[in-house]
């Protein structure tokens, strides 16, 4: 059985899709980001939950804070990409349940009135949606730089509070010159897929 999504949407998602390592110095607009938000909102989340939040940082002055906590290998492309997300879990999420989840607001309570309870779902659920994320940023047509190498302390205390943990800093743009490594490989079906 083939895949019902267009062979030219699943190269653009998926496929075709790498790491971006440069980018051309064409805005990303508040448009596009509010179009990409629209669109990976509706990604499932355990109780719709939906703990990811997004920093974005424009600003030169922003910039040189972030850069600062990058590892070295990812100073340069988080420097000249045009428009940069920290990507962030709330482990306060669910003092907007009874909002997100009306049908069932006794879960704030049930199930996360204890912060470790509430750090894992957070942590979960927000990875989750940070892929997602990264898809609609492919889904914009543009490039996604997804990296974990930075010091998380220093981004938590520089941009967040204690209540917000770090996920991924993510340099978004369009790809400029040489931006692609070459792919790696992938695991294949049967080395993945278990059947009992």
């Amino acid at each position: 059985m083939s895949l019902v999504l267009d062979p030219a949407a699943q190269d653009l998602l998926f496929r075709e899709a790498r790491t971006a390592n440069t980018f051309t110095d064409e805005p990303v607009t508040d448009e596009q980001v509010q179009a990409i938000y629209d669109l990976v909102k509706f990604g499932p989340t355990a109780f719709n939950q939906s703990p990811l939040r997004v920093v974005l940082v424009r600003s030169a002055e922003g910039r040189e804070r972030l850069v600062r906590h990058m590892a070295e290998g990812n100073r340069p492309k988080t420097t000249t990409a045009p428009l940069v997300a920290i990507l962030a879990a709330d482990n306060e999420f669910h003092e907007e349940l009874p909002a997100l989840l009306p049908h069932f607001p006794q879960a704030k309570d049930m199930f996360f009135s204890e912060r470790p309870a509430r750090e894992s779902a957070a942590g979960l659920n927000a990875a989750l949606q940070a892929a997602y994320f990264i898809i609609g940023v492919r889904a914009a047509g543009l490039a996604a730089g997804p990296m974990t190498g930075y010091d998380a302390a220093g981004i938590q205390k520089e941009f967040l509070d204690d209540d917000h943990t770090p996920l991924m800093v993510v340099n978004i743009g369009k790809p400029g010159e040489d931006a692609w490594f070459p792919r790696s490989p992938r695991l294949s079906f049967d080395e993945v897929v278990t059947t009992v």
